[in-house]
């Protein structure tokens, strides 16, 4: 009679010894290139071997952790190398039949019944699907963050800041303004402005041609912002159109407008 898992060890000792070759085999994607393959997939390669291996002689919380550690890792490097999902799920699926077949060749060897070689073409699948789902779930939770990372910090430098002199920066505007990046103007303008020790900052709206009423209000905030904590604003490059929403919405504040950056960057020098 079979010893519980002795009937598995083959597979294992097998799959183990098999493991350089099985790395080695050409990449699964057209888009990988040797030089990829040797120094980024082969490492992973060889842990996801392993954790096949293993997976046999392994409880079922061992072999899920295990293959939790792997996903974890393996998605991380594709989003790193900027290589798609299906990279990845070629990877996974690409020793499914060369196992499978160690798997029938020692199956045939020790005398398998029919319940032995089901319970261990099962327990592959298994891993084989828990390693599916698990890179799938967490590639596509890293390849998220990067985006809102990349986002984040697209719509930061949409409102730069630029410092003119010891005292006066400008923050030249292009394009739409919405809401969301009328908030990172209000951001910038306080953080940047309050650590370079600026007394005056230009708002250049040269390269806006159109502002509704709530992101108007929203530059108003950002004056009025500004004031509190010491710092003037001015306001260039306003076209009519502009000008006409700004009159529509009824504000009255105690603001310099100029249609021209230039006006506003003589207006400060005068001053001074």
């Amino acid at each position: 009679m079979i010893k519980s898992k002795d009937y598995l060890k083959p597979i294992t000792e097998t799959i183990l010894a098999e493991k350089m070759a099985l790395a080695n085999m050409p990449p699964s994607h057209d888009h990988i290139d040797e030089a990829t393959l040797v120094s980024r997939l082969k490492p992973w390669r060889h842990e996801l071997i392993e954790v096949y291996a293993h997976s046999f002689l392994k409880d079922k919380e061992e072999s899920e952790e295990a293959m939790d550690n792997w996903g974890e890792a393996v998605a991380g490097l594709l989003v790193s190398l900027d290589l798609k999902l299906d990279v990845a799920l070629k990877e996974i699926t690409y020793y499914r039949d060369r196992i499978g077949v160690i798997i029938k060749d020692q199956a045939e060897e020790g005398g398998f019944s029919f319940n032995h070689l089901y319970d261990v073409i099962s327990k592959f699948n298994q891993i084989v699907d828990l390693a599916i789902q698990k890179v799938s779930q967490t590639y596509m939770r890293d390849y998220a963050n990067n985006i809102e990372v990349a986002k984040y910090a697209i719509d930061e430098l949409s409102v730069p800041l630029v410092q003119l002199t010891d005292e006066v920066g400008i923050i030249p505007i292009i394009g739409e303004i919405d809401t969301k990046r009328a908030q990172y103007l209000m951001t910038n303008a306080l953080d940047k402005g309050s650590q370079l020790g600026l007394k005056y900052i230009i708002l250049d709206l040269s390269g806006v041609s159109v502002i509704d009423t709530m992101v108007a209000a929203q530059i108003f905030k950002v004056v009025d912002a500004l004031k509190l904590i010491g710092i003037e604003t001015m306001i260039s490059g306003v076209r009519p159109e502009i000008a006409q929403t700004m009159v529509s919405l009824g504000i009255k504040v105690d603001l310099k407008i100029y249609s021209s950056l230039r006006q506003a960057f003589g207006k400060i020098s005068i001053d001074q």
